[in-house]
């Protein structure tokens, strides 16, 4: 079946989740997939979050994971998001979107092709424009963030945090070691340097600079060396930031909408 107006969006982070925002205050119903274990670490402004809770509401928006295309058809009907654990898109041989947004923000195409869908848009890089997908959209902060890339692709990463009071990569907290994390502070907690915010199989995680815990991976979640499990806000009087979806989420989803808008209108859908 063809639906007219369904936005199928892969993944549901704190990024996608500010696109998904924007798609459903326009009127669009929202089916996004995700993988068994999500590995956001701004939870608590992330809809995937539904995937261990059932549902989530970041915001207005409300999420509810299901398992059946009937059971999202239910869930997008009464306003909300439907979410799917299917990682590689099965979910397509049962409906056809009017777009496919690709919003993993996995730094490679994991699998989004221009077939998926008469629309489709990759956020970051790993895409080529015009051959992997559509549209483009740059996530990189700066001059270019939701910039349209209808030829080529978005700058490449960095590997380095945007810079907040002019701190940047000791925002970012590593793990390590690998094994399974076990949370010593809350998201949203006030941080002291030389605080202890979690243990990977009793090694301690300390950070380095004052500021908000504004991000933390998921107690018991099993870590590889090197993932990010932690996010740190220098500034303590930006502790709501935890609990509201960030500027540079808002305006990728803005952008999302207007390369929709746009394609529909040249390809006459």
């Amino acid at each position: 079946m063809r639906n007219k107006e369904l936005i199928l969006v892969r993944g549901a982070g704190d990024i996608a989740t500010g696109t998904i925002q924007k798609l459903i205050r326009a009127g669009f119903p929202v089916l996004a997939t995700e993988t068994e274990h999500p590995s956001a670490i701004r939870r608590y402004v992330s809809l995937c979050e539904a995937v261990y809770e059932g549902s989530w509401t970041v915001e207005d928006i409300t999420a509810v994971r299901v398992s059946t295309i009937t059971e999202a058809y239910e869930v997008m009907n009464s306003g909300k998001v439907a979410i799917l654990v299917d990682p590689t898109c099965a979910i397509l041989k049962e409906v056809q979107p009017l777009a496919v947004i690709d919003a993993i923000l996995a730094k490679k195409n994991i699998g989004t092709t221009r077939e998926m869908a008469p629309i489709t848009i990759a956020l970051g890089p790993g895409f080529t424009a015009g051959t992997d997908v559509d549209v483009v959209i740059e996530t990189m902060r700066g001059h270019n963030l939701g910039k349209l890339i209808l030829s080529g692709t978005a700058l490449p990463n960095t590997g380095v945090p945007g810079i907040i009071e002019g701190i940047g990569k000791e925002r970012v907290i590593h793990a390590p070691i690998a094994g399974t994390i076990h949370n010593k502070k809350a998201i949203s907690d006030t941080l002291t340097q030389g605080d202890v915010i979690a243990e990977i199989d009793g090694h301690p995680i300390t950070v380095t600079i004052d500021g908000i815990l504004r991000g933390l991976i998921r107690e018991g979640f099993r870590v590889p060396v090197g993932f990010k499990i932690a996010d740190i806000d220098p500034r303590e009087s930006e502790k709501e930031n935890c609990f509201t979806i960030s500027d540079k989420a808002r305006c990728i989803g803005g952008a999302v909408l207007e390369a929709i808008f746009m394609l529909s209108n040249c390809k006459g859908l």
